[in-house]
């Protein structure tokens, strides 16, 4: 496994979370105010903060009052940018009536008169205790608040449509607050709860933080969905799927992964593929070595080869020559072990290197603090600064983890059950050795990299000491620059000309997991 060293040139790595300078300085006002935010963390008493952001955008763009800018917004799931792009394809007036906005133009005040006719109800009463929605529909205000409480209970609250048959018009929201809470105030919290929540609930671009006991935080992401981030908990996971970072495995890889360690289905195709049942007591029976007369504990003989029990028809003489005619099965057995060793041979590698990173998180950073203190004690001025051993060990981590999951990608992306008609065996050969020397030679400087911070510095000269940092440092190098090769290679080379649509994968980041910050 052993490589030479390749001292490539660190990359200035583009911060995923943010905007280049041009794009600041774009003059297109609308596309301005609809740029994505940064990756933020949105506790509870920030949510209206962060939804009023979204809001003052469309209201400011489309000249709208804030219960029309919500409507519309609620009606794309929070999607600025999808929103933007159907009010220039389409026009306004097909913007709003997709989302059962009247235009402010387009609404009448309801006319003074004395009485009027309930439709729902079916009686008359007093225009004060009526209401006129925009669309025009007038209903009295006690058909109003039943229709709109049945709503809230259902959950369905942040949009009312008309009581009115076929309208499509969402209802005012001021009034449904103002007519909701002279019978039922807790009702009346309640929609308000949906309608702010609805900005997390609804919103591709902002999760809640999957901790547990949750920690009340939201996340929100810039442009792309697909992306791992840290919260202020200290909980790191996948934007996408919420689940553990996994990257360059993709989320429908890491699932059928997960699924397929957690369920007993490899250990149910070890005792198919190992053992033969007895034909008595239907015991599972393993043989080790020797010829094919098997001895159950129940007492039961009979042929390893066929698994008949011994008798007139299948004697011992038999059994002893070898010469049973009635395989059971042979060639679906031999496909099981196959498969049985394809993935134990990726499923060991994989845990190897997660192993290794949990041992080295916790046993290594320790052994690197204490050697540090041990020198600061000793106040070598010169060599004070020891930030190398431990941005070497972050950076180790980061490279045992990209290896770790790497082995489930590769996993399904050289084996039939994802890509089995996308590649011809040739051109699947072909891949296959380029990404595994991509792996091998990240792994041969890992191990190096591992090695060369395990070593006792702190008990060194000086002289010796440098030396070290100058090989941490420049092997630290080399394992980032390994890890990108990685990561093109799967983005460009293996999945470029696939599914990359649908097997999307977080970047790689040389500084490791973005950290939101606090909105």
């Amino acid at each position: 496994m052993e490589e030479d060293y390749y001292c490539g040139s660190e990359e200035e790595e583009d911060d995923y979370y943010s905007y280049s300078d041009q794009e600041d300085e774009e003059s297109d006002t609308e596309l301005a105010l609809f740029r994505a935010p940064p990756c933020k963390i949105i506790t509870r008493e920030s949510l209206l903060v962060a939804q009023t952001e979204d809001l003052q955008r469309v209201m400011e763009l489309l000249s709208l009052k804030e219960h029309h800018a919500r409507t519309l917004l609620i009606h794309y799931c929070w999607d600025v940018e999808r929103l933007t792009a159907v009010y220039v394809e389409r026009g306004e007036p097909f913007l709003f009536s997709q989302a059962g906005v009247i235009a402010a133009e387009l609404y009448a005040p309801p006319e003074p008169s004395s009485t009027i006719m309930c439709h729902i109800c079916m009686e008359n009463v007093a225009a004060k205790d009526s209401t006129k929605m925009e669309c025009e529909h007038c209903f009295c205000n006690n058909c109003w608040t039943k229709h709109f409480i049945v709503k809230i209970n259902e959950g369905q609250s942040k949009r009312i449509r008309c009581m009115a048959h076929k309208c499509n018009s969402i209802c005012d929201e001021d009034i449904i607050r103002k007519l909701v809470s002279v019978q039922h105030p807790d009702l009346a919290e309640k929609f308000e709860r949906f309608l702010l929540e609805s900005y997390i609930e609804d919103n591709k671009m902002v999760k809640w933080c999957p901790s547990v006991p949750h920690c009340g935080n939201a996340i929100r992401v810039g442009k792309d969905e697909c992306c791992e981030v840290e919260c202020s908990c200290g909980m790191q996971f996948c934007f996408s799927c919420l689940s553990e970072p996994h990257s360059p495995c993709s989320c429908s890889m890491w699932e059928m992964w997960t699924n397929k360690c957690v369920d007993e289905s490899e250990t149910v195709n070890w005792v198919v593929v190992n053992t033969k049942p007895c034909p008595k007591c239907r015991k599972p029976v393993q043989r080790i070595d020797g010829c094919n007369l098997m001895t159950c504990i129940c007492g039961q003989t009979f042929c390893w080869e066929c698994g008949l029990a011994t008798g007139k028809d299948h004697t011992r003489t038999i059994i002893f020559n070898h010469t049973c005619a009635r395989y059971k099965d042979e060639k679906k057995a031999e496909r099981a072990k196959r498969d049985l060793d394809r993935y134990m041979h990726y499923h060991t590698r994989s845990k190897a290197h997660m192993d290794s990173s949990e041992e080295e998180e916790y046993g290594l950073r320790e052994k690197i603090k204490k050697k540090v203190s041990n020198l600061e004690a000793e106040d070598l001025l010169k060599y004070r600064d020891f930030s190398w051993a431990t941005n070497g060990l972050d950076g180790l981590l980061r490279a045992r983890r990209a290896l770790s999951y790497s082995y489930p990608f590769a996993y399904y992306m050289f084996g039939e059950e994802l890509f089995k008609d996308e590649m011809t065996e040739e051109g699947r050969k072909i891949k296959k050795e380029l990404f595994e020397d991509q792996q091998k030679q990240l792994e041969s400087n890992v191990v190096k990299l591992s090695k060369l911070l395990g070593l006792p510095f702190d008990d060194l000269e000086d002289e010796e000491i440098a030396k070290i940092q100058e090989q941490v440092v420049s092997l630290s190098a080399m394992v980032d620059d390994r890890c990108k090769n990685m990561y093109e290679c799967i983005e460009n080379d293996l999945l470029g000309s696939l599914k990359y649509s649908i097997h999307n994968i977080a970047p790689y980041r040389s500084k490791g997991i973005k950290k939101a910050v606090e909105l």
